[in-house]
């Protein structure tokens, strides 16, 4: 078989994978897994009134954290300014169907104690990485939304042992580039607002003193899904797709008209599609490289 055949061969395979596997995706709805009946599910969502707040120190801090279900952990990294109160109880349920969730406030928000030194973006993954420790864990799954986002990428670069699989959800690798000129905006004015409270303020200043982590990206060696709104104006989906190029075998889920932080939006999408690529054995990287093996031996 000449070479020219043998190349189409393996990029009509390609196509078929990628198609299969669902590592791209524009959706307005979940991202049904095989078999799926399309019958609706009923989650239940859960209370946050209903749970108790428990504490753990880290790093010269007290955490607030909250837990929920059982399985694997599960760890959730808020987003700027919120808590653990912000996020959707139905969401969460979802996501305790099949993990062990845990949510948690980052130093000097909500239920956790404030910092005494000037925090960092890599301060909070270093609270993360020693969190899940302390939890008596080696490693967790991660779900970083916007801020949480930066986090758990750097989380990933400098603590990779921590985390086991990763969605990054309405990201940025830089609040300074120029698709974020919004975000930079609203976080710039939250830095300089005397009335912004503290824990916010450090938080401000954290994201507008990080270097970002273009760099670090292509050293990712995890299976990541992005998820982004096509609706997002304060971190476009256009970032998502530059970021899902630099993550070898990343998975990218786009959903249609959503705005920023889309689970508060679409809970039982975002949940649904968090708990595919959960369960989900291979990355589709892992997947085409079977199928390059598969090629070549048959060729050879």
């Amino acid at each position: 078989m000449n070479n020219l055949k043998i190349y189409s061969l393996f990029i009509a395979l390609i196509v078929c994978l990628l198609a299969a596997a669902g590592c791209t995706a524009d959706t307005g709805g979940s991202a049904p897994g095989p078999g799926d009946s399309g019958a609706a599910h009923v989650y239940t969502p859960v209370s946050f009134a209903d749970t108790p707040v428990e504490y753990i120190s880290v790093n010269g801090v007290t955490l607030g954290y909250r837990e929920f279900g059982s399985g694997e952990p599960l760890l959730m990294v808020q987003g700027f300014g919120a808590t653990i109160d912000d996020w959707d109880e139905t969401f969460i349920g979802i996501l305790a169907s099949g993990y062990h969730v845990y949510i948690y406030d980052h130093r000097g928000m909500g239920y956790s104690s404030e910092s005494d030194v000037n925090t960092t973006i890599p301060m909070y993954a270093d609270d993360a990485a020693v969190f899940i420790q302390e939890l008596g864990y080696e490693s967790m799954n991660v779900y970083g939304v916007s801020m949480g986002s930066s986090v758990s990428q750097q989380l990933a670069i400098a603590h990779p042992d921590s985390v086991r699989k990763m969605i990054l959800d309405s990201n940025t690798y830089s609040v300074k580039i120029p698709e974020t000129k919004k975000l930079f905006g609203e976080i710039e004015s939250a830095a300089s607002n005397p009335e912004t409270s503290e824990g916010i303020r450090m938080e401000a200043e954290a994201n507008l003193a990080w270097q970002g982590s273009w760099d670090g990206l292509s050293g990712i060696e995890k299976d990541v899904m992005l998820v982004v709104g096509t609706s997002d104006d304060l971190t476009p989906d256009s970032v998502s797709v530059q970021m899902a190029g630099q993550i070898n075998g990343s998975w990218l889920v786009r959903f249609k008209d959503l705005p920023h932080a889309g689970a508060g939006y679409a809970p039982v999408e975002y949940g649904e599609n968090a708990l595919y690529f959960l369960d989900t054995d291979e990355s589709p990287l892992g997947i085409l490289d079977l199928a390059f093996v598969a090629i070549v031996q048959a060729l050879s």
